[in-house]
């Protein structure tokens, strides 16, 4: 079969590879139907190794090269052992937190931070192939006749669902979005799914911010045209802050300002990928009552949670999916793509026949 293959940064290579064996006890076979170029992979493309283990792995025993890919729906063509979740012709969008369902995190149902946590197409063979193979029970059986494209961008917004949940309600709240690429609009959508009565995104990319309009951002504040904190406080109700943040960009400089947009007693989320640190005064914190909380990735509950606010309508795919290639054309089309038109691109889609 056809699979694109991570050999090095700036060397990904579509290539013929063995189709993978009969799934192990616990796995499933899956025929791939569409998959999406994630920002880790495109950080892996430009930068790697970074997630990719150049040494075995202590959960898969994988390293590289391997196969990329976790955004991704596809049909069950085999089970193996033991497997009773999923049967053959289900529709399904997995969930790419391998886990080892031992450690306390794991324990506690907080597997997405497993110890020895090793994410589809990162620490073990993915997606980006006609077929995969991944633990059963990381696999959500979409409702029939779903849309497969749709479903290929469940993953991301899983992550943005996540982290609205961690939030608590929103209902009636001013929230600040960080961000418009594929985490923020996520999130944004879900932030706007869940009751809030201002939404206000920062973003300085002119096509993202007509896509932050369209998801559901009531105003837009370009950080090269005004001081953002103090806008955002302006806009608020009492004019001393949001009352919830999301971080969706990584950046060391937007890192602190999530938390100084807030008002005291106010709580920031912590959502973006950071390259580097970031300085920050924990005097904010304790003088104020303010609270930062973390979040990496999401549950299958998680995806439970996005596939009903698609079937609603509530939050969208068609505004997310801004590109749709074939498994031969990843590297040109694909990747040289995300790096020479960011602004242009928010998610690029891949049949991989």
């Amino acid at each position: 079969m056809k699979a694109a293959k991570w050999y090095a940064k700036k060397d990904i290579r579509v290539e013929n590879v063995p189709e993978p064996a009969a799934p192990k006890a616990g796995e499933v076979k899956i025929k791939v139907a569409w998959f999406g170029i994630c920002g880790s992979d495109l950080h892996e493309y430009l930068a790697g190794p970074i997630f990719i283990p150049t040494e075995n792995h202590p959960l898969t025993g994988a390293k590289a090269p391997l196969i990329l890919g976790h955004e991704f729906t596809g049909t069950v063509v085999a089970v193996g052992a033991g497997v009773n979740n999923v049967k053959v012709g289900d529709l399904v969008a997995p969930d790419a937190c391998q886990h080892c369902g031992e450690c306390l995190p794991c324990r506690m149902g907080n597997y997405n931070v497993c110890e020895k946590l090793a994410f589809t197409g990162l620490m073990a063979d993915g997606a980006f192939a006609e077929y995969v193979n991944v633990p059963a029970e990381l696999c959500y059986v979409l409702p029939p006749n779903f849309d497969p494209q749709a479903g290929a961008v469940i993953e991301p917004l899983a992550t943005g669902f996540k982290a609205v949940r961690l939030a608590g309600s929103l209902m009636g709240a001013t929230v600040v979005v960080f961000g418009a690429g594929t985490i923020g609009l996520g999130t944004l959508m879900c932030v706007k799914a869940s009751g809030a009565a201002q939404i206000i995104v920062v973003e300085m990319s002119a096509a993202r911010k007509k896509l932050a309009k369209e998801c559901g951002a009531d105003i837009i504040l370009d950080p090269k045209e005004c001081d953002v904190v103090a806008e955002v406080k302006r806009l608020s109700p009492e004019g001393t802050g949001a009352d919830v943040s999301f971080e969706c960009i990584g950046n060391k400089f937007t890192g602190p300002q999530a938390i100084d947009v807030l008002h005291n007693c106010g709580k920031a989320v912590i959502v973006g990928i950071f390259e580097e640190p970031s300085s920050f005064n924990f005097f904010s914190l304790s003088a104020t009552d303010k609270v930062v909380i973390g979040t990496l990735a999401y549950t299958i509950d998680d995806f439970a949670g996005v596939a009903k606010l698609l079937a609603s309508g509530k939050i969208k795919a068609e505004p997310m999916i801004t590109g749709k290639i074939s498994l031969d054309d990843i590297v040109d089309k694909g990747f040289e793509e995300l790096v020479n038109n960011k602004d242009a691109h928010i998610k690029i889609i891949v049949s991989p026949t």
